[in-house]
């Protein structure tokens, strides 16, 4: 099959393909009404179809002869432990806990909370509540208490797992003093808090309310998987949104089950039998998507990974699981690949490892800049691709496709739409815009399935924060353009586009001009306030350990490629070092917090910062700006 005819078909009749694509799926009813629109501008996928998450990612497989085949495969290089667990012992840890949870009071419809560390627990919490119909929340582990509280009272859960603790490099982070402190900021109040007791650091439980998980498992026995609307909800993923208050994204069952089959074969090339990793965190859509449901669905192994890119121990940890567990196909976050790149910028380590089962590493996250692209296939010998998707959406919009023919890579691009996007480049006023002109990324109507149709308990936030702005289209909130072969290219954020002297400019392409000096770690590009200009750019930059660049020779060399490439309307004559970047947990630099402490405004540390200690560098590196006023 070629991407030109899944894509042309996908567009043209997209109810007539996705039908095509949910016909192999295990559905207890399958659908006959495939795609319904609503008054609202909404659609509905697969309404009559009933399924079960848990059922196909564990159940079916079994049924398929798989049961003895590997599962999931826990890599905890922070605590020394590795295990396996076959289909048939995860399908008996899931519908044990699924059991429990139903003791426990856990209804069809029912909201969980799960906030835990990369540990087996977390995924078997997951399939758990898909088995019974519960709706999970995962929360990322050692979110701030204050955070986890917001989502306690919007989720009103009936239930909280947790564990007693997370690992960070060595540093051991208490997880059950923060979820007592946001069960007392807290208006709602879950029945129990199922604790998951570490050994490096056993919880105080509280008498009543909490319970030991696994001495609350004795005598339980296994419950079989609740058919379930495929329009039912599976999970409510939260992100941030502009107002502060985060976004709480819904996702489907039915939907989600058929793009992520759909995404696994098709965009990522994989086969039941393989050996997957998507690199992330359960608390991310990543961690839904690629390590947990989208993985087992197809039949994968997923390496399931409690450790860092760098430091444990050191920066070969990835090509070691990759050679120690034969891993096919490969998901991570350009950060992290830039982390190893500044330890390792020889690529020793993947030259000490055996990559031949290796065939594909997929970046998305962030823009994969064009410097670290060329080192990774440089240092492994295998193809990168670039890709870009969002929470909303919960599988690629725009990826090379790995399972069809013709879809082709272009450097630079996050490549062709996958097939059911209908992505478009519109003006400020909405209008169509041609190759090469730059305006916002907006995906034409109906969205596929899997992506979220509604934010949870705020159903007018979703059509006013998405299908609004630009009627008849998905607004991304991300800005790029279309060359002429509908290669797309993500800019940035529309509000990381600059304006100086009247000129809208990208910062993310002065980015990757700046990341592909040869002394450049990673880097950040900003706008910042000036009286004449408006915004003019700012560099902030992390060199690589060992380089002796002068601060001096550095500025004048990127000044000139800037000139060179985009021209001296950009006025880009700011370069200014820094030992790192504030970043979230899981690596997206917090791009937002940066134009606030240049432009001299306050700003509220996220709950997501890695590391509160870099703001006050930074503040102190860019104390000498001058400010607006």
């Amino acid at each position: 099959m070629t991407y030109q005819h899944d894509y042309a078909r996908s567009i043209a009749d997209p109810a007539a393909f996705w039908a095509e694509q949910a016909e192999p799926l295990a559905w207890y009813r399958k659908p006959t009404t495939i795609l319904q629109e609503n008054p609202d501008g909404t659609h509905r996928w697969f309404a009559d179809g009933r399924l079960n998450s848990c059922y196909l990612a564990l159940d079916h497989q079994i049924e398929q002869g798989r049961g003895e085949q590997a599962a999931l495969i826990y890599d905890s290089p922070v605590t020394g432990v590795q295990r396996t667990f076959t289909f048939n012992q995860l399908h008996d840890e899931v519908a044990r806990l699924a059991g429990l949870l139903r003791k426990l009071g856990v209804r069809q419809g029912d909201g969980v909370i799960i906030y835990m560390p990369m540990v087996p627990q977390a995924a078997m919490a997951m399939l758990a509540c898909a088995r019974i119909g519960a709706v999970h929340s995962v929360v990322f582990g050692g979110f701030a208490a204050n955070e986890l509280a917001l989502r306690i009272d919007d989720v009103r859960p009936t239930l909280l797992l947790t564990a007693s603790c997370g690992l960070e490099f060595d540093r051991v982070i208490e997880y059950k003093p923060l979820v007592d402190r946001a069960l007392a900021l807290s208006r709602h109040a879950p029945a129990h808090v199922l604790v998951l007791q570490r050994p490096m650091a056993e919880a105080e439980l509280q008498p009543g309310r909490d319970l030991d998980w696994n001495q609350a498992l004795v005598g339980i026995e296994g419950v079989p998987p609740v058919p379930l609307e495929a329009t039912d909800p599976l999970y409510i993923m939260y992100t941030s949104g502009t107002t502060g208050r985060p976004k709480g994204i819904v996702r489907e069952n039915g939907g989600n089950a058929v793009a992520l089959r759909y995404a696994m074969q098709q965009v990522y090339g994989m086969r039941a039998g393989e050996v997957w990793w998507g690199i992330s965190d359960v608390g991310w859509v990543v961690g839904h998507s690629l390590i947990v449901y989208g993985p087992l669905m197809c039949g994968c192994t997923t390496v399931f990974y409690e450790g860092k890119p760098i430091r444990t121990p050191d920066a070969s940890a990835y090509w070691r699981v990759i050679e120690q567990y034969r891993v096919n196909g490969l998901f991570c976050a350009p950060t992290a690949m830039r982390a190893i790149r500044k330890e390792d910028p020889e690529g020793e380590g993947p030259r000490r490892h055996d990559l031949s089962a290796l065939r594909h590493l997929f970046l998305a996250g962030e823009k994969l800049d064009s410097s670290t692209h060329a080192w990774l296939e440089r240092v492994t010998g295998k193809p990168v691709h670039d890709h870009w998707w969002q929470t909303e959406t919960g599988w690629p919009v725009t990826a090379p496709c790995a399972g069809l023919d013709g879809s082709g890579t272009r450097a630079g691009s996050s490549n062709r739409a996958v097939p059911g996007y209908n992505v478009r480049v519109l003006d400020e006023d909405g209008r169509l815009l041609g190759p090469d002109q730059q305006g916002a990324i907006v995906i034409a109507l109906p969205l596929p399935p899997g992506c979220s149709q509604t934010l949870w308990g705020d159903h007018e936030r979703y059509l006013q924060a998405y299908l609004s702005t630009y009627p008849g289209y998905y607004h991304t909130g991300d800005g790029g353009y279309l060359d002429n072969d509908q290669f797309v290219y993500i800019m940035g954020r529309t509000d990381d586009v600059i304006n100086v002297s009247g000129h809208r400019l990208s910062t993310g392409e002065m980015e990757d001009l700046v990341a592909g000096h040869p002394a450049v770690a990673e880097c950040a590009v900003i706008g910042v306030h000036d009286d004449i200009k408006g915004q003019v750019p700012l560099a902030l930059v992390v060199l690589k350990d060992g380089e002796g660049i002068t601060t001096q020779r550095l500025q004048a060399e990127l000044v000139a490629s800037v000139r060179e490439h985009i021209g001296a309307l950009a006025c880009f004559n700011q370069v200014r070092q820094v030992k790192r970047l504030p970043k979230t947990r899981s690596g997206k630099i917090l791009r937002a917090v940066l134009r606030k402490i240049a432009d001299g405004q306050a700003y509220t540390p996220p709950s997501t910062l890695d590391d509160p200690v870099v703001l006050a560098e930074i503040e102190a590196v860019l104390a000498d700006l001058p400010r607006a006023g």
